[in-house]
């Protein structure tokens, strides 16, 4: 890859060096594509020639996050400086992968650290905001199960969303072998570690990683779909599900997280909730039966 450094103030160049920092255009969602990484890549070239790693951004974004959380926690007075955290925090979230990609310094254990970022900035933004943002007039256990609700919602959307856009980038990419492989990798690195009784903090990562890919195997893939006999239709299936996939990613992530954002800016931020519990989830089943007919076209054919 050419060195950043001598592209700067080329537009053109400016984005297709861009566009080689993401895994696929199609995957990625519509807040993150003309907003987050944008700015996460113009961090990225401004650290690209520094010694800091992929997993150094990761841990600042965790700090960030939490900060966020914190935030959140203490109140309304804080809350919007929690909003600008919280967002500061998706966009280093973006830019560690980016990073990685451009340098081609990317590490399994580094994928793995990237996911559990998130599990636990957004288990603690959502604790946050149910101890520090509840209305006056809401009893708690009232508010509580709004919260319950709300995060329940938002498992769901990520497994929904993280299936699909895996199934597509292993059709495409043709990577269900090296993915499997990878999982079984972590497994038995994960059990060689407990039996020596070294290293808890990798295993507890490890341990989160596969339990979540599990979950989203028993739980997100329709039966009998797993798409192994589309790779030879690869140009079908690409057009049939190019669409269907733009729309599946508005339930990612940061989606989710820009809502909560919007909602705290606004000082409304019970209209997040609301959303992630009946549009989110209502827009979920709609494209589900979307999909549904899409497959089955294509097993038809």
């Amino acid at each position: 890859m050419r060195n950043l450094a001598n592209v700067r103030g080329c537009p053109v160049s400016f984005f297709s060096e861009y566009k080689k920092s993401l895994k696929m255009a199609e995957v990625e969602e519509f807040v993150d594509l003309y907003f987050y990484r944008p700015l996460a890549y113009l961090l990225v070239r401004a650290i690209y020639r520094t010694s800091i790693t992929p997993n150094q951004i990761t841990l600042f974004s965790i700090t960030i996050g939490l900060a966020a959380a914190f935030c959140f926690g203490n109140g309304p007075t804080t809350a919007v400086i929690g909003a600008v955290l919280y967002a500061a925090s998706v966009v280093l979230d973006c830019a560690d992968g980016q990073l990685a990609r451009l340098k081609k310094n990317g590490t399994r254990m580094g994928r793995v650290l990237d996911g559990v970022v998130d599990y636990i900035v957004g288990i603690s933004a959502y604790f946050g905001i149910a101890v520090g943002l509840k209305p006056p007039a809401w009893p708690a256990s009232r508010w509580w199960l709004l919260i319950v609700a709300a995060a329940a919602s938002n498992i769901f959307h990520s497994l929904a969303i993280d299936y699909y856009r895996t199934r597509f980038l292993n059709v495409i990419l043709d990577t269900t072998h090296g993915e499997d492989e990878d999982s079984r990798s972590f497994a038995d690195e994960r059990a060689a570690l407990r039996a020596a009784g070294r290293r808890p903090l990798k295993r507890w990562a490890i341990g989160i990683y596969l339990r979540y890919l599990d979950l989203q195997r028993k739980t997100a893939v329709p039966p009998g779909r797993n798409g192994a006999d589309w790779k030879s239709r690869r140009t079908e299936f690409r057009a049939a599900n190019g669409t269907i996939l733009r729309l599946w990613t508005f339930l990612g992530s940061s989606t989710q997280i820009t809502l909560l954002i919007a909602a705290v800016l606004l000082g409304r931020f019970t209209y997040y909730f609301w959303a992630m519990i009946i549009v989110l989830n209502l827009w979920a089943a709609v494209l589900y039966l979307i999909q549904n007919g899409i497959d089955r076209r294509l097993e038809r054919r």
